[in-house]
């Protein structure tokens, strides 16, 4: 790893709740980030419905999110599971940083997404779905590992630190993973 760039991986959560396991994920993931890379974290709560007539000129947080992940190497997508689906708030941002059309900024960026739910699938559905809208945006999503944190109230204290040991193992793989796939990106 001796010479080689840090890679810049940008993480957000697609709940706006302040005690949600999904941003409990995310803090987890910032603690297990691999040596040789970064975890900056971005909060969706003050990015407005995504309208179509204000793309061109997009408000302020809108700008942030898009350069954020512009900037960024690779991106840490974590989110619940609502209705089967994913959030409103997160299809939101995505619609966002994809428009205007030709000047989206998800284009080839490495993706990986974990979920947590406290049901025994672990919020599949909505990676399912996130997975669908990546083929649109062309970005590079990680396959392997899958992370779907299964009965998360048992994996995380009152404080909302990961304990499970086997989730922390399998959350660190797929961060290891995002960041060699952004090392062979990158090359």
């Amino acid at each position: 790893m001796a010479g080689e760039a840090v890679i810049k991986i940008l993480g957000f959560a697609g709940s706006l709740r302040k005690g949600s396991y999904n941003r409990s994920l995310l803090r987890a993931a910032s603690e297990l980030i691999p040596e040789g890379s970064t975890l900056q974290t971005f909060e969706l709560d003050g990015i407005p419905p995504f309208n179509q007539d204000m793309e061109r000129t997009p408000p302020d947080s809108v700008k942030e999110f898009k350069a954020a992940i512009k900037q960024a190497d690779a991106v840490l997508i974590v989110t619940p599971e609502y209705n089967y689906s994913v959030p409103g708030v997160l299809k939101n941002a995505i619609d966002w940083a994809s428009r205007p059309y030709g000047d989206s900024a998800w284009i080839g960026k490495p993706v990986a997404v974990m979920s947590a739910s406290t049901g025994m699938l672990g919020g599949s559905r909505a990676q399912y779905h996130l997975r669908q809208s990546f083929l649109f945006l062309d970005v590079v999503p990680v396959t392997k590992p899958e992370v779907f944190v299964t009965f998360s109230a048992q994996k995380f204290d009152e404080s909302g630190k990961l304990t499970d040991a086997t989730t922390r193992d399998i959350v660190s793989k797929l961060l290891q993973a995002l960041v060699d796939l952004a090392r062979k990106i990158k090359k």
